[in-house]
């Protein structure tokens, strides 16, 4: 007898503007970096790495499933263009001044309804 169980997803906003000018890097994320959802532990993608401050270096490309995982490797934005109104923790002063000094160029997306 087979059993199903059903999981309610999220889908989240495309935060890239374009795909011109975006460098990613392969960094090391920390379950430490994740956040409790039912009963996974998720670094969602639009996350400003490794903080929202004036110490942020990038932004993770994908969510990352850190649940069996102590560390694992991730794709990294170190640069390019992003919709700042997109990402799922608004930027902090500080972290949008910190990522522009490295290459990123933060837009906000125009409002689209379908």
């Amino acid at each position: 007898m087979a059993y199903m169980k059903v999981i309610q997803g999220e889908t989240l906003p495309n935060f890239l503007e374009s795909a011109i000018g975006l460098v990613q890097k392969t960094e090391m994320v920390t379950r430490e970096m994740a956040e409790t959802v039912d009963t996974k532990k998720l670094i969602y993608g639009g996350t400003v790495l490794p903080s929202n401050d004036g110490d942020a270096t990038g932004i993770l490309f994908e969510t990352v499933d850190m649940t069996d995982d102590a560390k694992r490797p991730a794709s990294v934005i170190k640069a390019g263009r992003i919709y700042g109104n997109r990402l799922r923790t608004a930027l902090s002063a500080a972290a949008k001044t910190a990522l522009e000094a490295k290459g990123f160029v933060i837009l906000d997306a125009p409002e689209v309804e379908f």
